[in-house]
């Protein structure tokens, strides 16, 4: 079930586009979510387009006990969704800003590797401090509780 649709290439080209539009909608961002968006694989639509999101749990995807990334993303495929392009998460951060006070999201992209080598991912988040892009890694055996929230893309038809 579509959760959200969002429009990536809206003009945001150059990490200093993202840093001015985060700012000017008073979010707030991480260093590590900046240095990932400063890396080559940090990729931008070159023109507008519509995507649509799916936000499910880790139990959701069949997996009480929690799951490593690898097998939150074969569950995923096999049921029809794709990782995102790494452009959804400051995007989804800039077009979500009733996201709900506790609420962590976690972007499936192809992990962008940071500038000490470790795989990192967008998170989407709402705590008392405010709304955050943030970025995080875990090592790969790393496992996700149950409840942990993953936005993945359902490719249109």
């Amino acid at each position: 079930m579509i959760w959200k649709t969002i429009r990536l290439g809206t003009g945001l080209k150059s990490v200093d586009d993202f840093y001015k539009a985060l700012k000017d909608g008073k979010f707030r961002f991480s260093d590590w979510a900046s240095d990932i968006l400063k890396k080559p694989a940090f990729k931008v639509a070159d023109e507008e387009t519509e995507i649509d999101l799916v936000k499910v749990t880790v139990a959701e995807l069949g997996f009480k006990d929690g799951a490593r990334r690898d097998q939150i993303g074969k569950r995923a495929e096999e049921l029809g969704l794709e990782l995102c392009p790494a452009e959804v998460g400051p995007q989804l951060r800039l077009q979500y800003p009733d996201q709900p006070n506790g609420e962590w999201i976690s972007v499936a992209i192809k992990p962008i590797l940071d500038s000490d080598g470790r795989p990192r991912v967008f998170y989407v988040v709402c705590d008392d401090f405010g709304l955050r892009l943030d970025s995080r890694w875990r090592y790969p055996d790393y496992v996700w509780n149950a409840g942990h929230q993953w936005v993945f893309c359902r490719p249109r038809k």
